[in-house]
């Protein structure tokens, strides 16, 4: 038995009263959690819908897909749900569609939600082996759309899947201190949480599945119309963890202080000059 019931499940459609008291079912434990509001909730929807993603998860890149390869962020790809199989896609439009919103504003108290049709940054999530993900703070501002991200959720598609074979979700204190929560990525568990400047979050244990596997995800992000003139804009901030070789982004800093402290105009002309640097060292880098 799942969490949330799918009335239709060719057309992916969720029923709006059930969602609706669902919400207010999860709000305290959601709001009143350490070290900032979310919620871990297994068998979150049916396990045929689960498989239909595993089945149909992607083997090749798409024309949207990102892939990642540094210090920060090992052997992360992220897939785009447009093009995928209309059973796929559907599931993720369900994901956006307005009682699903209902059910994230009633249990997290974040209200006029607003849903991602371009999938920035979502979609299905991929770690190959010795990947990780580095402990950060997200991106706050959707630009295309002008809005200030709020939620974040992920549902896992990891069959029998141990904190030993790395990639778990670490939740951390604001001060960076310690990790106060760390959440198995398991087949079916669904995790919703608050994203602000000190959100801080991430799997930083490499991938060390015995057979091999990839750690697989669904990642979706929720937005409000909160966005204004007073608003900084930040990328993902990451951040170290203490005693570890954690490294921190210098380009990030560097771009960020450029922008701080030069007026447009000038800024323009710097980044210019970045990227042709950039472009000569990696010139320089390739093989021959």
């Amino acid at each position: 038995m799942s969490y949330l019931e799918i009335i239709d499940f060719k057309h992916g459609l969720f029923d709006s009263e059930a969602l609706r008291k669902k919400g207010l079912e999860l709000q305290e434990a959601y709001r009143s959690a350490d070290p900032f509001p979310h919620i871990a909730i297994d068998d979150f929807v049916s396990p045929e819908i689960l498989e239909m993603c595993l089945d149909q998860f992607p083997k090749e890149r798409d024309p949207d897909s990102k892939s990642f390869d540094r210090s920060q962020e090992r052997y992360k790809t992220s897939y785009n749900p447009d093009y995928l199989t209309p059973e796929v896609r559907s599931f993720f439009y369900s994901l956006n569609s307005r009682p699903f919103i209902q059910f994230l504003e009633n249990m997290s108290g974040v209200k006029g939600l607003i849903p991602d049709p371009y999938f920035l940054g979502g979609g299905f999530h991929e770690t190959r082996t010795g990947g990780h993900l580095d402990v950060h703070a997200d991106f706050n501002l959707h630009k295309p759309m002008n809005l200030e991200r709020r939620l974040n959720l992920l549902i896992y598609l990891n069959k029998d899947w141990r904190l030993e074979y790395g990639g778990g979700l670490e939740l951390w204190d604001e001060k960076m201190a310690s990790c106060v929560q760390e959440i198995c990525p398991e087949f079916g568990r669904c995790v919703v949480f608050s994203t602000n400047d000190t959100s801080y979050h991430g799997h930083p244990k490499p991938v060390n599945h015995p057979l091999g596997a990839s750690r697989r995800s669904i990642a979706l992000y929720y937005y409000t119309a909160t966005w204004d003139e007073s608003s900084r804009s930040k990328t993902t901030q990451f951040k170290a963890r203490p005693g570890t070789k954690d490294e921190a982004d210098w380009k990030v800093k560097r771009n960020e202080l450029i922008n701080e402290y030069l007026p447009p105009a000038l800024s323009r002309h710097v980044f210019k000059a970045i990227r042709k640097i950039d472009r000569a060292s990696a010139r320089n880098k390739s093989p021959r």
